[in-house]
């Protein structure tokens, strides 16, 4: 009976956090001029207007490749600080763990902030790979944990049969450990990118004039709302879910791969 509740309320919670969408998809192809639920018809006006307008499609193309560098630069740095915090041995290694994890507890308006004083220091307000790198503190956590839990429940035994084989430790690393760790890798990369492509807080302190995607959808809130926003958020909303797919069974099937 106990399960049964758990089950249902489960559910009415999802049914919840689902409810708005039913009202943002519809709105995103209302032909009224502006929201209104429920749309008196349907058009793809909104999006069209989403395609011809030169500063959402840069704002776009802006959040996605600040994204796509704060996925590699996570990487590059949370892979190696994953391994060192599972593998060796040495003082402060839980201190540096929790120093690792600590964007994930601290609220991102006072991280904004703090890093919003120090780049005005640097000069870095408004510049791209400042953004980049605010970033990869928030996404740092997310790559540091999957690749931690990868890295825990990998079996040891397959480096050390490499090794007794005659392979040196780079041989291992690129063809037993890292194939063999590459659910972890997709699945840390793609949770970065998303970390990335939907932070909105870093944005307003530290883009200046330069708009992301979630800031030119902010901004335009404040100034005038109209159904484009409906359409460019299910935009949104879709390319998350697709990336959420990515995570879920594309890294399974590279983990059926490496076996």
């Amino acid at each position: 009976m106990s399960r049964r509740l758990l089950v249902v309320a489960c559910g009415l919670i999802y049914f919840f956090l689902m409810l708005p969408l039913l009202v943002v998809f519809p709105i995103s192809l209302s032909s009224a001029p502006y929201m209104q639920f429920p749309p008196p018809g349907f058009s793809w006006q909104w999006y069209e207007r989403y395609l011809d307008d030169p500063q959402w499609i840069e704002a776009t193309w802006r959040s996605l490749y600040i994204g796509v560098s704060t996925a590699i630069l996570a990487l590059a740095l949370g892979v190696p600080l994953a391994f060192s915090l599972v593998r060796a041995k040495f003082r402060g290694r839980a201190v540096i763990e929790r120093l690792a994890l600590a964007p994930i507890i601290v609220p991102t308006i006072i991280l904004s902030v703090a890093v919003y004083g120090i780049f005005a220091k640097l000069k870095l307000i408004g510049a791209w790979y400042g953004l980049v790198v605010a970033h990869t503190v928030l996404a740092l956590p997310f790559v540091v944990l999957v690749m931690m839990a990868g890295l825990r429940d990998f079996d040891r035994g397959l480096e050390q049969a490499a090794e007794g084989l005659g392979a040196s430790r780079w041989q291992t690393l690129r063809r037993i450990t890292l194939p063999l760790l590459r659910p972890s890798l997709v699945s840390a990369g793609l949770l970065a990118f998303i970390s990335s492509f939907d932070e909105v807080v870093v944005a307003l302190f530290l883009a200046g004039a330069n708009m992301t995607l979630p800031k030119k959808m902010f901004d335009n809130i404040l100034m005038e709302i109209d159904p484009t926003i409906a359409a460019v958020s299910v935009i949104q909303i879709l390319l998350v879910s697709l990336v959420l797919v990515l995570i879920g069974r594309f890294g399974r099937g590279l983990s059926g791969s490496a076996r």
